[in-house]
């Protein structure tokens, strides 16, 4: 009996064993959904980032145009009369001005685009295109999206601080650039 009781046993023991060898169907199941509802929460953080970060392309297309315009307007001469203007090298304040003191935005005619175009920095303030059109006034091919506009500042009698804003849809990107007074004046 004591045999019989023993084998049994063994039997039973062996049972068990085999019976937690493997996973049953609604451990799977269960793994599969969990496992399932991660990997879509996962995949819509990861949608919802791409959709909310800028287009690289856009963006350096953008600084690009930025770069450009800002670099067009510090080149241009910064003296207290117009270029026009016959005293324009040596003139030490507005008062030393035959003529044609520079005063901020264009002076009547001036454009970026035709003759007379502008030819001091000052002329810049409150320029604005739609489009990006180059110094002749093409359209540059693929960038008729953007916007550019500018805002110069004067901080003192010496020096501007030039805002170039370009904008693309939503997407906007200002570069900020110091156009000092050196003298004598360089005129072109």
């Amino acid at each position: 009996m004591q045999l019989a009781a023993l084998s049994l046993s063994k039997t039973l023991a062996m049972y068990t064993i085999k019976r937690q060898a493997g996973i049953s169907l609604i451990e799977l199941i269960i793994f599969i959904v969990i496992v399932s509802t991660a990997v879509a929460g996962v995949l819509s953080i990861m949608n919802i980032t791409t959709q909310h970060s800028a287009d690289p392309m856009l963006h350096k297309q953008a600084q690009a145009i930025a770069e450009s315009l800002l670099e067009e307007i510090e080149l241009q001469p910064f003296t207290y009369c117009d270029p026009d203007d016959a005293n324009a090298a040596t003139a030490t304040s507005t008062a030393g001005c035959a003529t044609l003191p520079e005063t901020m935005g264009p002076e009547p005619g001036e454009t970026r685009y035709g003759t007379p175009q502008f030819d001091n920095v000052n002329d810049y303030d409150g320029f604005a295109m739609t489009g990006i059109n180059d110094i002749t006034n093409t359209p540059v091919n693929g960038l008729s999206g953007y916007t550019a506009s500018v805002a110069i500042n004067p901080i003192s009698n010496t020096e501007l601080q030039i805002n170039v804003t370009v904008s693309s849809g939503s997407d906007s990107l200002t570069l900020t650039g110091y156009r000092f007074r050196y003298a004598p004046n360089a005129v072109p």
